[in-house]
């Protein structure tokens, strides 16, 4: 047997195909060879058929290669993209082991004439590749294009009769390419087909973002936090009127912040000092997202879609190195959840839930948000997008937070997706960030504003 691949490529000789490549050139060509030779029938899928060597000028060898390009023309464009970049390839002349190839001769534009009347005027173009095996035989390689959105359904121009009813081809039939052969479509194929040309005539979606409220900045939090941990801490050991001001702040507390605790024991005072430290980091999480949820405006999100009708969309936007928190009311603001009390109202030492803290949201509701390591990502799912339509989300749902204080802007990307389309449009928008807000004066505007006697 000669020497099938004779080239430089080392790799071309062995049975593994890689199908991230175009197959086209010599070099792709001759790894397909590689591989058909040394599985033989077993390569076949639905990117690759294998034919052993054809009389070319036969009216049945060209009823099989119109059959395998109406097959390959009527696959799904994203199962097709999965190998080949859409494209299938069909071999002729080789055999397991073995590529005795068609004798030499074979001109694309009289094969092209030969397939004309089966596959109709409108059926795309197709490529033609050969590789010489000696100086009278060649493997031939016909390659389908990628079928994308919007095509038509390619159906048989003319009928066939083989004398093995495998290879007859029907007129008006439509063939799909099936793991390892080209037969006729089932209903359920058909609807697919027909569904792949009513993406094609959507136009593409053209999205406007807009936020609505602030990216929001804030400094010192942990350590004001810190500072009121430290004054109620003081004040449970020393019980002493409310009235001084913060040992490292400027907040002045007014003497209803901060009760005097009840009369305990040494031994139960320590005991619920000892287990109040022990919550420290819960504790200040907790606290730090009631003070900003209370204390900072909401944000909420605009879009329109332009000359177009969206389907369920799916849309998310990725708020880069920022967070997000609950919006919640600022009449809801509560001291004791900012600062949780060495001894809260309850009996000392008795677990309690606090059922305020829990925000239920309608089923279905439209807006879900979340932090995803560095970056805050917020998601719209409504009904729909109407053309040319505003549709906005409301502003009590979530806070954002720039993690840099000094972040002057941040980059806001997002995604969208819509129901019965693979298609994704993406962008992406610079947004400035607002003035930055002392965690002191946050907490003296939601807690001591209203106290006359500041």
């Amino acid at each position: 047997m000669p020497d099938l691949l004779p080239s430089d490529d080392s790799d071309a000789g062995t049975s593994a195909l890689d199908t991230s490549v175009i197959p086209l050139g010599e070099r792709a060509l001759r790894g397909v060879l590689g591989h058909v030779v040394a599985v033989g029938d077993e390569a076949e899928t639905t990117y690759l058929e294998v034919k052993s060597p054809l009389d070319m000028n036969s009216k049945a060898t060209a009823a099989k290669i119109a059959k395998f390009l109406l097959g390959a023309a009527n696959r799904r464009p994203g199962e097709a993209a999965r190998h080949f970049h859409g494209y299938a390839v069909l071999v002729i002349g080789v055999q397991k082991n073995s590529a005795p190839g068609v004798l030499r001769g074979t001109e694309a534009h009289e094969l092209e004439d030969r397939l004309r009347p089966y596959l109709g005027p409108q059926f795309p173009a197709f490529e033609f590749g050969r590789i010489g095996i000696d100086s009278d035989h060649e493997v031939l390689f016909v390659i389908a294009q990628p079928p994308e959105d919007g095509q038509t359904i390619f159906p048989c121009h003319k009928s066939y009769q083989s004398d093995d009813r495998r290879d007859s081809l029907e007129d008006g039939a439509i063939y799909v390419r099936g793991t390892s052969n080209t037969r006729p479509a089932r209903s359920g194929e058909v609807l697919a087909l027909v569904e792949r040309v009513r993406r094609g005539g959507r136009p593409p979606i053209d999205l406007e973002v807009q936020l609505l409220g602030p990216i929001c900045r804030i400094d010192r939090v942990d350590e004001i936090l810190e500072s009121l941990r430290r004054y109620e801490e003081e004040q449970f050991s020393k019980p002493t009127p409310a009235e001084d001001t913060l040992a490292s702040t400027p907040l002045v507390l007014p003497s209803s912040v901060f009760g005097n605790p009840k009369p305990l024991s040494k031994e139960d005072r320590e005991q619920a000092l000892a287990a109040w430290q022990s919550k420290k980091a819960e504790h200040i999480a907790k606290g730090r997202e009631h003070l900003l949820g209370v204390g900072m405006p909401g944000t909420g999100v605009q879009v329109v879609s332009r000359d177009r009708f969206v389907s369920k969309p799916h849309l998310i936007l990725t708020f880069h190195n920022c967070e997000v928190l609950d919006y919640l009311d600022p009449d809801n603001a509560d001291f004791e959840k900012v600062v949780e009390p060495v001894l809260g109202p309850h009996e000392p030492f008795l677990p309690s839930f606090d059922h305020s803290t829990i925000r239920p949201l309608p089923r279905g509701y439209p807006v879900t948000w979340s932090t995803h390591g560095e970056d805050a990502e917020v998601v719209l799912t409504p009904e729909s997008l109407r053309p040319n339509v505003l549709w906005t989300s409301d502003q009590d749902d979530y806070v954002i937070i720039a993690k840099d204080p000094h972040a002057s802007s941040v980059e806001v990307s997002w995604e969208l997706t819509e129901d019965g389309n693979d298609a994704v449009t993406s962008g992406e928008l610079r947004v400035p960030t607002e003035p930055l807000v002392d965690a002191a004066d946050l907490f003296k505007s939601v807690f001591l504003s209203t106290d006359e006697d500041l």
